[in-house]
């Protein structure tokens, strides 16, 4: 063969036969062929290269059935791969023409038609069809008549939706769709529904911006035909590798009821959400988040959860947040933190703020050991003395008068410093004591003053704050003794119960701090009445000093929320925990020797304490908690109470001479129940369990979520997307998974309470709640949540969902049937997030009706 006129190194295969003509130095390839020739990468069945003209032609075969075959594979240096009926691409004007292509760009697909690639990256294209179905003849798509395509652009002559082959009656004459390499900002299509209070509607139609990589916002809005709207900012933002967060902001004004009626003036509400979170490694020592849930009370009940009907935001009873920072220094030893808190409460409005919340905690320290020593510590070696300090400045009140002038002065602040000294130690081998004592100092800097007005029924309180420093000091000794009591039980035999252990943990404890009433301390003052007289300053004591119901002064302490105690106070502490653990044939095992160990009791623990200074029933209920692990799927837990004293007849008198009536009630006495031969009485009983029948259900969506949240922070979440993963994270039957044909689980709780022993004193409430899913087909799946109030006699809240796989479309159908909240909503939406606003929604809600 003469010289090659080839620029370049040629490799090519082909399973079946190579035939090279020499003389016009042209190469065919047969039955799966493949050339590698400066940058072009190509597959095919038949492929023939021209080394002169540098034309590659590669097309597929069609077998005896008629069936298609090894269609060409190709890829281009920067490009990537594609697949096509046929091609013809000169290699030196690096332009082509391609029949039948089918490629992905950008998370969507180009199928059909013909493309002719162009040198300079541009693709011309015919009768092609764009679309997020994966398919090589796609169920639906935006048919492009013809169009030019460039790394940044694409604009088109005529288009129309194509559904399963059938075009649609509306189009365009002409189109340009941007190909940005980073996100654009644009706008947000509203999803039309209809509400029975607020009329029609449309929902989440908007604006999204795109500031930079690292952060966006999106502004939309909720418009209801009786004039109610709802504004939301949402705002994410990130940097790798140093912190990222989301910030929510709502605005919405409601009406309710029809127009002249009072219930039609706009209700005004607010809502603030903001998540900050930093990373582990942006500044070892110090870290700062935030989780910021705050707003009006009535927000989500009277939005609907701002129109997402989710009945986990509208029956929500409260609300928290907090702004953290931390610091440790000082080479570990010690630990800054300083917090901004709130909380409110949705039904009575009440809302607590701190103002911040500051600790300072040293870690424990052994004075007396030495670094140097070498071999067991001795007694006073294992002393331990530590520090604490924590400082608060909080108010609490109701939202109207949060930001008044009085609510702002209602601030408290205080400052407590702690010093645990402790000091444990072993005798006899196996009693293990601990003996410590701690020193608590309060600083406050306002203090009460208590006037007490006399009224029909006894006293009213009415305090005074005054400004002014005020130390307060106390302190308390405690000690306790524990061990380990074993008891092993060997069985014989080929039963499947081989051995039984019995762990049973006693612990006894005395507890000692002195009362601080006494005058010269300065911590409490001797209640007296005053007068009457609302005016300021006006109101003068009387002299006349206030008693407890022992007939003894009454004394209030000056510290705000509590200081040292009034009085002397201690008691007996004992406990008892049992764990009781079989060692049991493994029956997986196939060697028969096999064993594997199954607790049956875990942490069944009785307490009680006696109080050595209380003038009457010194002893506490006696209570007991325990968890039993029955098999790897099924676990129960329980807890109560029992009380050691009687109940009977007492007798109250009201009134006095002729007019003195005498009545009867059950109460409990200051008499323990042995002493007339009976057990304590059960005053209080819980107890749940859960149970799945397919525990693997639970286990994929686990293993979903997890691969979701540790996604690259800097991959683009749309809202829609962000919005599902916290819906998977709240809901367990959010997560759709069809490789699960079926799950059910329930959960089942049981309450007794009963303080007196009574039939009329008795409560019980047992409720069973359940739910899971099942695929009716391989493509259908129904989910449903359900439970049953045994005591109410009803079901409570009730919903099924419906899912159907259309392969690159989704269908949802969510049904409340009954109850205040009942509502249907269908939606059906592209897969793919780059076409999430081709959808159809039809939702209907009846969450307030009048």
């Amino acid at each position: 063969m003469k010289k090659s006129s080839l620029d370049s190194k040629l490799e090519y295969y082909a399973k079946d036969s190579a035939v090279v003509d020499k003389k016009n130095e042209v190469q065919y390839l047969y039955g799966g062929a493949r050339v590698k020739y400066e940058g072009l990468e190509l597959d095919a069945d038949f492929i023939r290269f021209d080394n002169k003209s540098k034309i590659v032609f590669a097309r597929g075969s069609t077998n005896d059935k008629g069936k298609y075959y090894g269609r060409p594979i190709f890829k281009t240096e920067g490009q990537g791969s594609s697949m096509a009926d046929s091609l013809t691409y000169n290699l030196n004007a690096k332009n082509g023409v391609v029949h039948g292509v089918f490629t992905e760009q950008e998370g969507g697909f180009f199928s059909g038609g013909k493309t002719k690639m162009q040198p300079d990256n541009e693709f011309h294209v015919h009768g092609t069809t764009y679309s997020t179905c994966n398919l090589p003849h796609p169920h639906f798509g935006i048919f492009i008549t013809k169009g030019i395509a460039t790394e940044k652009h694409i604009i088109t002559g005529p288009v129309y939706m194509k559904f399963e082959d059938i075009p649609m009656p509306l189009g365009l004459p002409f189109a340009f769709f941007p190909k940005p390499n980073k996100k654009a900002s644009g706008f947000i299509l509203p999803t039309p529904g209809e509400d029975a209070t607020k009329g029609f509607s449309l929902l989440g139609g908007g604006y999204y911006m795109a500031f930079n990589d690292y952060m966006d916002a999106r502004l939309v809005t909720n418009i209801y035909t009786n004039g109610s709207y709802d504004l939301n900012l949402v705002s994410n933002y990130t940097k790798r590798y140093k912190y990222n967060g989301n910030i929510n902001l709502t605005y919405s004004s409601t009406r309710n009821g029809l127009e002249g009626t009072p219930e039609y003036a706009p209700i005004k509400t607010i809502m603030l959400g903001w998540t900050h979170s930093q990373s582990a490694n942006a500044r070892p020592g110090t870290t700062f988040s935030a989780s910021v849930n705050a707003g009006s009370s009535r927000h989500n009940a009277v939005t609907a959860g701002n129109g997402s009907y989710d009945p986990n935001r509208f029956l929500q009873n409260t609300m928290s947040s907090s702004i953290a920072y931390g610091r440790v220094f000082g080479d570990g030893l010690f630990n800054f933190t300083s917090a901004l808190t709130h909380s409110q409460q949705t039904q009575n409005r009440s809302i607590s703020l701190t103002l911040p919340d500051v600790s300072l905690n040293m870690t424990t320290i052994s004075p007396f050991d030495s670094k140097k020593r070498v071999g067991e510590a001795k007694w006073y070696q294992k002393l331990t003395v530590g520090y604490s300090m924590t400082a608060y400045n909080r108010v609490s009140t109701t939202e109207d008068v949060l930001f008044s002038k009085s609510g702002l002065n209602s601030f408290t602040n205080s400052v407590s410093h702690n010093v645990p000294i402790s000091l444990p130690f072993t005798l006899f081998k196996y009693l293990n004591f601990s003996s410590s004592m701690n020193y608590n100092e309060k600083w406050d800097f306002k203090t009460l003053e208590n006037r007490y007005i006399r009224t029909a029924t006894g006293y009213e309180v009415r305090s005074d704050t005054v400004n002014g420093f005020k130390r307060g000091a106390q302190y308390s000794l405690s000690t306790s003794m524990s061990t380990k009591i074993y008891g092993i039980k060997q069985f014989r035999g080929n039963g499947s119960i081989r051995a039984m252990r019995h762990v049973m943990t006693p612990s006894i404890g005395f507890s000692y701090a002195p009362g601080f009433a006494a005058e010269k301390f300065g911590y409490y003052k001797t209640a007296e009445f005053y007068s009457d007289d609302i005016r300021p300053g006006m109101s003068k004591p009387t002299g006349e000093i206030v008693k407890d119901q022992y007939g003894k002064p009454l004394l209030y302490s000056v510290f705000m929320g509590g200081g040292p105690p009034q009085f002397r106070s201690g008691s007996v502490n004992f406990s008892m925990d049992n764990n009781v653990e079989l060692k049991v044939r493994n029956r997986k095992d196939t060697t028969g020797t096999g064993e594997r160990k199954l607790a049956v009791l875990q942490g069944l623990s009785f307490n009680t304490s006696y109080d050595l200074f209380r003038q009457n029933k010194k002893m506490s209920n006696i209570g007991f908690s325990g968890r039993s692990q029955f098999t790897e799927k099924l676990g129960i837990n329980f807890s109560g109470a029992f009380s050691p004293y009687l109940v009977d007849l007492v007798p109250y008198t009201s009134g006095t001479g002729s007019s003195a009536t005498t009545t009867y009630s059950y109460q409990e006495i200051d008499r323990y129940v042995w002493k007339d031969g009976k057990l304590p009485r059960l005053t209080t009983f819980t107890f749940s369990f859960d149970y799945s029948l397919n525990p693997e259900a639970f286990k994929k969506r686990n293993e979903n979520l997890d691969k979701l949240n540790n996604q690259n922070p800097t991959v683009n979440r749309t809202q829609e997307q962000i919005e599902a993963l916290n819906a998977v994270s709240r809901d367990p039957n959010a997560f759709v998974d069809f490789n699960i044909p079926w799950n059910f689980s329930f959960a089942y709780s049981f309450n007794y309470n009963n303080p007196l022993g009574r039939p009329e004193t008795r409560s019980i409430t047992n409720t069973l709640n359940f739910s899971g899913d099942f695929n009716l087909t391989p493509k259908w799946k129904i989910q449903y949540t359900s439970g049953y109030d045994f005591k109410a006699k009803n079901l409570s809240q009730t919903s099924f969902s419906i899912y159907r796989d259309l392969h690159c479309w989704d269908m949802s159908a969510s049904w409340i049937p009954f109850g205040a909240y009942q509502s249907y909503s269908i939606d059906i939406r592209v897969r793919a997030s780059v076409l999430q606003d081709l959808k159809l929604s039809k939702r209907k809600g009846f969450w307030t009706r009048y």
